[in-house]
């Protein structure tokens, strides 16, 4: 009697998180994370340009064959800060130089995580660029699905890519950012996506702590979309909220956007700046939910 009292009681946890995960006003779900299964028929289509979102050293020892290599470098800079979205010319350069047109449908993975293959979505999002999936559980998910790698670096006839004027609507500057922790609008919030440790030793003030590490299971590829819609609503994050989110860098803040943009999620914006900006002030108020040191990690530039 008691399993069976247990066992309905699982279903019934089951049939409310569903419900919680299934209401509210998302867009449509599912449109940029695919599977290896779709990715390698993607692939095989002849149809899209395979980027693999590694570091260029990564890419040198091995990556899937055909890919050519976007790596982070890339597509950021380091003024004001580090890592943050690099100007439309060197955007319109590298794509250019990569095969990459206007008219290209784009399929990125990378071996990180997920967030340097989201990172390089999010920076063609921003730059107009919306014909891009990415492959749920980057080279290795790949791999297991049967794709070989190599060491050989394709041949690539260039393209033109023309980008558009950067959607600053996607972005979310300092100024916004201190806006909002003196002046709270209703239905907006922080997302802190770093570690439990970073975020112990200061955040700013009112964000939501959720480790972008919570979005991938632990395959490393990207939970469900009805994972990523109950994880989100359970921290009181609806898809009519606008949600700004950051980490040390933003790289790992880019995960968690296309994984809530994945999720149906539209009103998102990326604190590209992110921790290192916001602490260069010392005029800037931090929150310390608990006084804990930082340990090193490895994620220590993202």
């Amino acid at each position: 009697m008691r399993i069976r009292n247990n066992l309905i009681a699982a279903a019934l946890m089951i049939l409310l998180l569903t419900a919680a995960g299934c209401s509210g006003n998302y867009a449509e779900t599912g449109t940029i994370i695919v599977d290896a299964k779709e990715a390698v028929k993607l692939i095989a289509s002849g149809d899209v340009v395979l980027v693999d979102a590694q570091s260029s050293s990564a890419y040198e020892k091995e990556h899937i064959t055909g890919a050519v290599n976007i790596a982070r470098a890339d597509i950021v800079k380091s003024d004001p800060v580090v890592n943050v979205l690099a100007d439309q010319a060197v955007i319109e350069a590298v794509f250019s130089s990569r095969g990459i047109s206007n008219d290209s449908a784009v399929l990125i993975y990378d071996d990180n995580n997920n967030m340097d293959a989201a990172r390089l979505w999010w920076t063609m999002l921003v730059y107009g660029h919306d014909q891009v999936k990415v492959v749920s559980g980057g080279l290795k998910a790949l791999t297991s699905a049967g794709l070989t790698v190599t060491t050989a670096v394709p041949a690539v006839t260039p393209a033109v890519f023309k980008a558009s004027a950067k959607d600053t609507s996607l972005i979310a500057t300092v100024d916004e950012v201190l806006s909002q922790v003196n002046d709270p609008a209703d239905g907006v919030c922080f997302i802190d996506t770093r570690t439990t440790e970073e975020f112990e030793a200061g955040t700013i003030p009112t964000s939501i702590h959720l480790d972008y590490a919570g979005n991938n299971y632990g395959d490393g590829t990207f939970r469900k979309v009805q994972d990523i819609q109950i994880r989100y609503k359970e921290a009181g994050i609806n898809p009519e909220d606008t949600a700004i989110m950051y980490c040390k860098t933003s790289i790992r803040g880019a995960q968690t956007f296309l994984a809530l943009y994945n999720a149906g999620y539209r009103n998102l914006k990326l604190y590209d700046g992110a921790w290192v900006e916001w602490i260069k002030d010392a005029n800037r108020p931090i929150q310390m939910p608990e006084a804990l040191p930082v340990r090193s990690n490895m994620q220590d530039n993202s």
